[in-house]
C-alpha cells in the first residue's frame, strides 16, 4: 500500500469557510492535493472517480466564490461532486465512501447542509435549482443559487424543460454546466475564452448598459442603432461560442471557460453572481483529469474498483463465476444474429447493460439514446409498431423515471417490448438511489404486463429468448447486480412456459415461494431447517406475473405454512400478489407471510452486508421460516458465522 498523500492545505480546511480564508493563488495547491486525496482514498474503497477528477477546480472555485450553505449549490449527478463532499466536512469520513454506515456516494440532504438536494440520478439539479429560487423570492430572501449540470446529464430533456422554464420565470440563478466531452463539446479556443472574458468584465457591461441608453434618446435612429448593435454582438456570440441555444432559452451565456483554471474560475464566479436572471457558465472539463491512468482510460476511470495507485489497475477477479449482465449481453447477440428484426436500446449505459457487447458485434442493431429513459421506451414503442423487438435494457431504479411511458406508450397499445431490467433489487454500494427495489410492484400493476425474474445463468438465457418469442405485448425479464449461479450453460435457448413455476425441493412444515435471486438463498436456507428437523419446500416460482395458480391452489391445498421471498419491496410486489391470489381464492387454513425488502429506503453497504440487515440472507430466511410455522429454529456455531 502506498503513503498518503501531503496535503498540508487540504488538513486546515474543515469546511468552505477555511477555504475561502486562503489566498486566492493558494487555489492551485489545494486543487493538487484534494486530487491527490481523491485518487488515494478511492484506490483504497473503490468508487466513482473520473467525473470527481475533472470537477476538482469547479469544486474549489464555486465554495471559494460563494458563502455556501447560505448560497445554495445543486449538484447533478452525485458522483461528480466528490471534491465538493471532500470540502464540506467529510474528508475525515472519506475512507467510509460507499460502505456500510458510512458517507454516501451521491448527495444526501440528511448527511451534510451542504447538499442542498439529493441527487443519485441525472438531470435534476436545475429543475431543483429554480424551484428553490422561487421559494427565495417568495420568502423574500438574497442568497444566491447555482446548479451544476454534466457528465451527460445534458441528454436528458428534463434539463431542457428547467431551462424553457427558467427563461420564463427570469429568476436570479446561475447553471454551470460542466462539459466534459459527455454532452455538448464545442472547440475551446482562444478566441472565445477572450471573448467570455469580455463579455463577463463590469466594464464591458457597463458600456454595453451606456451604449444600450444612448441609443434611446435618439427616437427612430436610436431603435435602428440598437438593432443593428444586437445583431453585432449576437452575431459575434454565434461565431465565436455556442451559446445561442441557451440564449435562445432566456439565459445569459458566459463560455467556453477552461474548467481547470481554478482562479479564473473564481473571478468569472465573482462577476456573474449578481447578475439578474438566469445566467449559463460553460465549463469544459477532462474527466479523469490529472491521473494519467484516467486519462488513458476509455472511460475515465468511471466507476472503479480498488486499485493500485501507480498504475489505476484492479486486483483480476478469480472468480470464474460470469455476471447476470454479460450472461445478458451474450446471449442478447446470439439471438440478434437469429432474428434479423431484434435489437438493442440503451439509455446511456451500454457498458453498464452489457449492450457494449451488441454494439461491438452487430452495431447496425444498437441504439443509445442517451439519459433519456422516458424517450428510449417510446422509441422502443414506436420501433415495435413496424415489426420489431426492441430489447430496452435499463437499469431498474432508472426504469422508474419513465413508468408513464411504460403504460401510455407500451401496454395500452399491448405492443411487443421486452424489458430487460438489470440491478433489480439491492445493488449494493451505490445505496437507495440505485437499488432496484420497487420495479416488480410497479410493474405488476400494469395490465397485460409478463414479469418474470431468473434464478440462474441458463434461466436467463432462456427468459431473454422466451421474452423476444413472446410476441403478445410487453414483457419484463428481472434480474439482480452481480455472478449468477448455476453450473454450466448449455448451448442454444428453450422457450418457458408463461406462468409456470417449479418446485425445486418437497416440505411437509412449510414451503417458501421464492423468485429470481432468492430462489438460492431460500434452498440454503432450507438446508440449515432441515438440520434443526424441519421439512422445508421450495418452490421457484419464476414468473411475478400471471402467477402459477393451478402451482398455487396445489400448494395451498396441502401446505399450512407458506413464506413468500423476494429481493423487492414487500408492498405491492410478488409476495403481494400472492397474498391477493389466497384473498380470492378463499382458500382457509393457510398462514401466509410476505418476506423481502421492508417499507423503508436501505442505505448502501455490499449486497451481503444489506441482505443480512433485512434478513434476507439464508439464515435470515431460515429464522422467518421458522418463526411463522412455530417452530423453534437454533442453528449451528459454525452454520451462524
Amino acid at each position: 500500500m502506498t503513503e498518503k498523500p501531503h496535503t498540508p492545505l487540504l488538513d486546515r480546511i474543515d469546511d468552505p469557510s477555511d477555504l475561502r480564508k486562503l489566498n486566492i493563488n493558494d487555489l492551485r495547491t489545494v486543487s493538487k492535493e484534494i486530487r491527490d486525496f481523491l485518487i488515494d482514498a478511492v484506490s483504497r474503497t473503490g468508487g466513482h472517480l473520473g467525473a470527481g477528477l475533472g470537477t476538482v477546480e469547479l469544486a474549489v472555485a464555486l465554495h471559494y466564490a460563494f458563502h455556501t450553505p447560505e448560497d445554495k449549490i445543486i449538484w447533478d449527478v452525485g458522483h461528480q461532486a466528490y471534491p465538493h463532499k471532500i470540502l464540506t466536512g467529510r474528508k475525515d469520513r472519506f475512507h467510509t465512501i460507499r460502505q456500510f454506515g458510512g458517507i454516501s456516494g451521491f448527495l444526501k440532504r440528511k448527511e451534510s447542509p451542504y447538499d442542498v438536494f439529493g441527487a443519485g440520478h441525472a438531470t435534476t439539479s436545475i429543475s431543483a435549482a429554480l424551484g428553490i429560487a422561487a421559494a427565495r423570492d417568495f420568502q423574500g430572501e438574497d442568497y444566491k443559487v447555482v446548479a451544476v449540470i454534466g457528465d451527460g446529464s445534458m441528454t436528458g430533456g428534463m434539463a431542457y424543460e428547467a431551462m424553457n422554464n427558467c427563461g420564463l420565470l427570469r429568476k436570479n440563478m446561475i447553471v454551470v454546466l460542466n462539459d466534459n466531452n459527455m454532452s455538448i463539446s464545442p472547440n475551446v479556443w482562444a478566441l472565445s475564452n477572450y471573448f467570455n472574458e469580455l463579455i463577463a468584465s463590469p466594464t464591458y457591461n457597463r458600456f454595453r448598459a451606456n451604449v444600450w441608453d444612448l441609443a434611446g434618446k435618439f427616437d427612430e435612429l436610436g431603435d435602428r442603432f440598437r438593432r443593428v448593435a444586437a445583431r453585432l454582438e449576437g452575431g459575434i456570440k454565434a461565431v465565436v461560442t455556442p451559446g445561442m441555444l441557451f440564449e435562445a432559452l432566456g439565459f445569459r451565456y458566459f463560455g467556453p471557460i477552461n474548467g481547470h483554471n481554478v482562479v479564473s474560475l473564481v473571478k468569472i464566479f465573482e462577476e456573474v453572481q449578481d447578475w439578474p436572471g438566469p445566467v449559463l457558465v460553460h465549463v469544459v472539463t477532462q474527466k479523469g483529469k490529472g491521473y494519467a491512468p484516467a486519462e488513458k482510460d476509455d472511460m475515465n476511470l468511471h466507476g472503479v474498483s480498488p486499485f493500485d495507485k501507480i498504475t489505476g489497475k484492479s486486483p483480476k477477479k478469480t472468480d470464474a463465476a460470469r455476471s447476470y449482465t454479460s450472461l445478458f449481453a451474450d446471449a442478447l447477440v446470439e439471438i440478434v444474429k437469429m432474428r434479423e428484426n431484434v435489437v438493442g436500446i440503451t439509455a446511456a449505459m451500454g457498458s453498464g447493460t452489457g449492450l457494449d457487447v451488441l454494439q461491438q458485434e452487430i452495431p447496425d442493431k444498437y441504439f443509445d439514446v442517451g439519459i433519456a429513459e422516458q424517450h428510449a421506451v417510446t422509441f422502443a414503442a414506436g420501433m415495435a409498431i413496424e415489426g420489431y423487438v426492441p430489447v430496452t435494457a435499463i437499469y431498474s431504479t432508472f426504469l422508474q423515471r419513465a413508468f408513464d411511458q411504460v403504460i401510455h406508450d407500451v401496454a395500452i397499445q399491448d405492443l411487443h417490448v421486452v424489458f430487460a431490467i438489470d440491478r433489480g433489487g439491492l445493488v449494493g454500494a451505490d445505496g437507495p438511489t440505485h437499488h432496484g427495489a420497487y420495479d416488480l410492484s410497479y410493474l405488476r400493476m400494469i395490465p397485460g404486463m409478463v414479469i418474470m425474474a431468473p434464478s440462474d445463468g441458463q434461466e436467463l438465457r432462456d427468459m431473454l429468448y422466451t421474452a423476444v418469442e413472446y410476441k403478445k405485448g410487453p414483457i419484463a425479464l428481472r434480474y439482480p447486480r452481480g455472478n449468477a449461479s448455476g453450473g454450466e450453460l448449455r448451448e442454444g435457448f428453450r422457450q418457458i412456459d408463461i406462468g409456470k413455476g417449479v418446485v425445486l425441493r418437497e416440505g411437509s412444515d412449510i414451503v417458501i415461494l421464492a423468485i429470481g435471486n432468492m430462489v438460492q438463498n431460500a434452498l440454503k436456507a432450507a438446508e440449515l431447517l432441515s438440520n434443526s428437523g424441519i421439512h422445508c419446500g421450495v418452490v421457484n416460482m419464476r414468473f411475478v406475473k400471471p402467477l402459477d395458480t393451478a402451482l398455487l391452489d396445489d400448494l395451498f391445498s396441502r401446505c399450512k405454512y407458506i413464506l413468500t421471498v423476494e429481493d423487492n419491496s414487500v408492498v405491492g410486489g410478488f409476495g403481494s400478489g400472492v397474498a391477493e391470489y389466497l384473498t380470492h381464492s378463499k382458500v382457509t387454513g393457510v398462514t401466509l407471510q410476505v418476506h423481502g425488502i421492508p417499507d423503508e429506503f436501505i442505505e448502501q453497504g455490499t449486497q451481503g452486508e444489506l441482505h443480512r440487515s433485512i434478513n434476507l440472507d439464508p439464515l435470515g430466511i431460515a429464522r422467518t421460516a421458522g418463526s411463522l410455522c412455530g417452530i423453534e429454529f437454533s442453528v449451528p456455531v459454525e452454520k451462524s458465522v
